[in-house]
């Protein structure tokens, strides 16, 4: 990743802030730390260097400018001391509306020059955060998938008052760290892929519950089979392509009955009861139990397999990235 560096600061040190430190760092970008846990704080310069080293050895990152990043991370003892020199504040503490409130008030005089201010919500609104701020025009929400180092969508969820010039220099910023931004037009309970995540995961749940596929079957169905289509191409163009010549209306014609059948049969249900929340929990734990470190890094040696693999087979210069 070439191109200016930007001075970002990251309030909140759990995995979400540790994840956008890393990704930040490994451009080679300055990088300040904090967070109101002093422990949290001293224990995150390590992680957040470990995170950003793996993406360098997965071929994500260039090794030079991660340990350019590294060495420029720092932690600071004050919100004061930690934004006074930021151009981009990215928020990433727990999901509490007060506590955000507060803390985007206080950012008011902590760091007036900050260029663009985000929080890193997956369900509150910007318009709700920021609604102690003089300055709600520099204000968004960018909201990362996990781990935010290697999954490159951001989701951007402008506030009524936030600058359309202002999220466009920070389109350019995600772009520049490899990040791929979409705009969702209005809040949305959940955003758009924590919803589509919401969807799938609950009749994951209930499939399995019904004792209709084992845990682990039905992760390996999920992500080598619509997850794998929808990687290439996302579920609307998946079935626009199904539909070959003929067009998506002909598919639709043809195949909609079957959906209809499909969707009148999912689970509809929006609260698990205790009893089943236990018994979920119990097949997961059986399932994966003692493996957990092993399969992350598995898991991230496959999401950057995959990655590398999308990109390499843009042979046209004008298909969208990734």
């Amino acid at each position: 990743m070439t191109g200016a560096r930007v001075q970002v600061t990251v309030v909140g040190v759990g995995d979400i802030g540790s994840g956008w430190a890393a990704l930040c760092l490994s451009a080679g970008w300055p990088v300040v730390l904090f967070d109101n846990s002093a422990e949290a704080l001293d224990g995150a310069l390590a992680i957040i260097a470990g995170r950003a080293r793996a993406l360098a050895y997965l071929g994500r990152a260039q090794e030079e400018e991660v340990e350019q990043g590294i060495a420029q991370l720092r932690a600071a003892r004050s919100l004061l001391q930690a934004c006074k020199d930021a151009q981009w504040i990215i928020e990433a503490i727990p999901e509490d509306l007060l506590a955000k409130q507060r803390l985007f008030e206080a950012l008011e005089s902590a760091a007036p020059n900050a260029r663009v201010v985000t929080s890193s919500s997956s369900g509150l609104k910007i318009k709700d955060i920021a609604a102690r701020c003089r300055r709600p025009d520099r204000c968004a929400v960018a909201h990362p998938l996990n781990p935010p180092e290697l999954i490159p969508l951001v989701e951007l969820i402008p506030g009524p008052d936030t600058d359309g010039m202002l999220l466009e220099l920070l389109k350019g910023w995600l772009r520049a760290l490899g990040r791929i931004p979409v705009i969702i037009k209005k809040p949305i309970v959940g955003n758009v892929a924590g919803r589509i995540a919401a969807a799938v995961w609950r009749e994951a749940i209930d499939l399995v519950l019904k004792d209709a596929i084992e845990v682990d079957d039905l992760d390996r169905a999920v992500s080598v089979g619509p997850a794998l289509g929808w990687a290439a191409a996302g579920p609307h163009l998946t079935y626009h392509l199904a539909a070959g010549e003929r067009g998506v209306a002909t598919f639709l014609q043809n195949l909609l009955a079957t959906f209809e059948s499909y969707w009148s049969d999912l689970a509809s249900w929006s609260r698990l009861e205790p009893e089943e929340r236990l018994r979920l929990i119990r097949m997961i734990e059986k399932t994966y139990s003692g493996k957990i470190s092993d399969i992350r890094r598995a898991r991230d040696r496959r999401l950057a397999a995959i990655l590398r693999a999308l990109e390499e087979a843009r042979t046209d210069k004008g298909e969208r990235r990734i």
